[in-house]
């Protein structure tokens, strides 16, 4: 790390806010634009630069990256031989398939639950392309993401009823085009809305706003077998308008002080609910991921030829990607001008932050906790976590006494990898909330020697400090994204999902891809210009224990076709396990990990994509590093979420967006790909949750 000065210098334009991102019409869905100008050090030239000194013969990816783990100091990572296939993964591996249905292996079987539009709570309003957004509001949510399956004894978020519980979802983003019949006969893309002109029309911004957030329906097995909604008075929505209290460091800061809330206190709604996490004591957590682009600031500065202006936003708004335009969704044009859809322009407007918005989107990007076993209880936005583009949370498995420790990935090229580790010890009988609201998140450091370093984002440590441009925890935690740039942190490629191997305590992160990356980094041991495939990283804490400010890292899996990946037993990936584009992760009680994939709809089953088919799910052993496709999805779909029921005899997996490859001009004349789920000409297709069980009874995977 250069010193302090040149630091200072280095990073003057960010913490003034003077850098822009690239241009986010290059991204699918709301993905987040590159935003990150800093010279730190990426993933991949941290890897080639490992490789390159290992390499033997140059042309040859497998000696590379064998003799890349052959290290002392992370040999407690290395894989054990598999002499056969592995006894963790006893289901015969289903074909790639790109047909408009879920494919299960033999002797399972696969059901709908809780499609887009099913009513859970309310006057329960049956599903309907006319529904109000009112109507919305007690309805499931749109593109089904991250969830959890709570038993009903409501003590243990693991142990309890299999046959009962409370499912949990959150709901990531919508597709106007599937939701109102004025969208009929348009040629929308995924991200387009109709317009009334230069406005939008009020309820249809109501209903996209109720199309956000997390559902929370109890769900219980029938005699038959299935699975069905119960009424219950826990059964509940909660959308991009619910009122939320702001907690931990940056509450009552001057940075989320707005017209709704001039204490700095509270904020209204939650969005773009990716993935999730599950505390020790019996709590969800939301991560809110790509939420930026859902914000416009239209302040501008004169600029350098006469007559010009330029975009004038603070570093919180342009290190994130908030719009200068029109907002994602131009719910800010709502034709009410009610202030619920007005706050979505953070332009200036008045003397003072308490009297306009231009903090609200300070109030977004956290993690939300949310009690759902009481339906009275008001969601906390957990800011101690930090604020970026979260995928979700990961907890070490908790030891009484000591503390909470849990990790996050910031899912945007060029981006990092968190850790949080509270401040107070754990202790079950008197765990909650208050434990994310008091710690320190650090930042993660990979080394080229295969060791890390966790590096505290803390204000007044590690040039972190007022000289430096920083004022208070507070405003290190409003732009978490330029303190890890200031310390130095590793620029990974797409951090999603994490996974805890609850037999190791090893952690596992997907790094989904980037394809930013150039020509020039191309060699033998690193041979994929700009990195269509992705892969998974994998690290122990320092002497095993979680709070370590060091770790060891080593690669699971290298993605892609059978000619160009890599597994653990040295091996690529065959057809049976082939994929690409890691995303969703999860581990089950058995220490079986379940992958999950995200091929952009921009470029499924076209190209090079084509042989991946559509997006799946895969099962892998972390001993031997086989990897096995256990389910692929319909067309234009992203695979994601994954939980059992504590007998692990029931499995959830979610299916979003389905249909979304179909081109504008096709959805326009009223040819869809897709009509999953109902597979009917008179539905659109919608996002479900699928229920997934052994035909013999027994448990998922065996």
């Amino acid at each position: 790390m250069s010193d302090k000065r040149s630091l200072r210098q280095k990073y003057a334009q960010i913490l003034k806010g003077e850098t822009h991102c690239d241009d986010p019409r290059q991204h699918n869905h709301g993905d987040e634009p590159i935003c990150n100008p800093s010279n730190n050090p990426d993933f991949v030239s941290i890897l080639n630069s490992r490789l390159q000194r290992r390499q033997v013969l140059k042309g040859s990816l497998a000696l590379a990256v064998t003799s890349m783990f052959a290290g002392p100091a992370i040999n407690t990572l290395r894989a054990r031989p598999a002499a056969a296939s592995s006894t963790l993964l006893g289901f015969k591996a289903v074909p790639v398939s790109d047909v408009d249905t879920v494919v299960v292996p033999e002797g399972y079987t696969a059901s709908i639950l809780v499609p887009f539009g099913e009513p859970i709570t309310g006057s329960y309003p049956a599903y309907s392309l006319d529904n109000t957004g009112a109507d919305q509001g007690m309805q499931m949510g749109s593109h089904h993401d991250g969830m959890h399956f709570f038993p009903i004894e409501g003590e243990s978020p693991y142990a309890g009823s299999s046959d009962d519980g409370l499912l949990v979802l959150n709901h990531e983003y919508v597709e106007p085009r599937y939701m109102h019949t004025a969208a009929l006969g348009m040629a929308l893309d995924s991200d387009g809305v109709p317009m009334m002109g230069e406005m939008r029309d009020a309820d249809q911004v109501l209903k996209e706003l109720n199309g956000h957030g997390v559902s929370i329906v109890r769900v219980r097995k029938q005699a038959n077998g299935t699975w069905a909604v119960e009424p219950d008075a826990r059964n509940r929505r909660i959308t991009g308008l619910t009122p939320m209290e702001i907690s931990g460091p940056v509450r009552g800061s001057d940075l989320v002080k707005t017209r709704y809330s001039p204490d700095g206190t509270r904020t209204r709604g939650t969005l773009n609910n990716c993935a999730h996490g599950v505390t020790p004591w019996n709590t969800y957590l939301t991560a809110e991921e790509n939420w930026a682009g859902y914000f416009r600031n239209g302040d501008v500065v004169a600029g350098s030829n006469q007559g010009e202006v330029e975009p004038n936003l603070p570093r919180e708004h342009t290190r994130y990607g908030v719009a200068t335009g029109v907002s994602r969704y131009g719910w800010e044009l709502a034709s009410n001008g009610a202030d619920d859809y007005i706050r979505f322009d953070a332009s200036t407007k008045a003397a003072s932050p308490t009297q306009d918005y231009r903090n609200e989107p300070n109030t977004f990007g956290w993690v939300v906790e949310i009690d759902p076993f009481d339906p009275t209880s008001t969601p906390q936005k957990r800011t101690a976590l930090g604020r970026f583009a979260h995928e979700g949370v990961v907890f070490q498995p908790p030891v009484e006494g000591e503390p909470v420790v849990c990790y996050s990935g910031d899912d945007a090229r060029f981006e990092y990898v968190y850790k949080y580790v509270s401040a107070q010890p754990y202790f079950s009988a008197t765990a909650g909330g208050y434990l994310l609201d008091n710690g320190t998140l650090y930042v993660a450091r990979f080394n080229e020697d295969g060791s890390g370093e966790w590096i505290a984002l803390v204000f007044g440590q590690n040039g972190l400090t007022p000289e430096n441009g920083f004022k208070s925890q507070a405003d290190v935690l409003v732009n978490t994204r330029t303190a890890a740039d200031f310390v130095g942190a590793t620029k990974m490629d797409r951090p999603e999902w994490g996974a805890v191997d609850p037999a190791t305590k090893q952690v596992y992160f997907t790094l989904t891809n980037n394809t930013r990356r150039t020509e020039d980094q191309v060699d033998a041991a690193n041979p994929r210009a700009a990195n269509e495939w992705g892969h998974i990283i994998r690290w122990s804490e320092g002497n095993n224990n979680p709070t370590s400010k060091t770790f060891q890292w080593d690669l699971f899996v290298l993605a892609g076709p059978e000619d160009d990946s890599k597994t653990l037993n040295g091996q690529a990936l065959n057809e049976d396990g082939k994929f690409c584009c890691p995303d969703g992760l999860w581990f089950d009680a058995n220490s079986r990990l379940w992958i999950q994939t995200d091929i952009s709809e921009s470029v499924m089953n076209t190209g090079d994509y084509v042989q991946f088919g559509n997006n799946q799910m895969l099962a892998a052993d972390p001993v031997t590093g086989e990897v096995r496709r256990f389910l692929t999805g319909p067309i234009g779909q992203e695979i994601t979420g994954v939980i059992t029921t504590p007998d692990q005899r029931t499995m959830f997996i979610n299916v979003q967006h389905p249909g979304a490859t179909v081109t504008a001009d096709d959805f326009a004349a009223g040819s869809l790909n897709s009509r999953w789920p109902d597979q009917s000409t008179s539905m659109y297709p919608r996002s479900a949750t699928v229920v997934i069980t052994k035909n013999d009874g027994g448990i998922i995977g065996t």
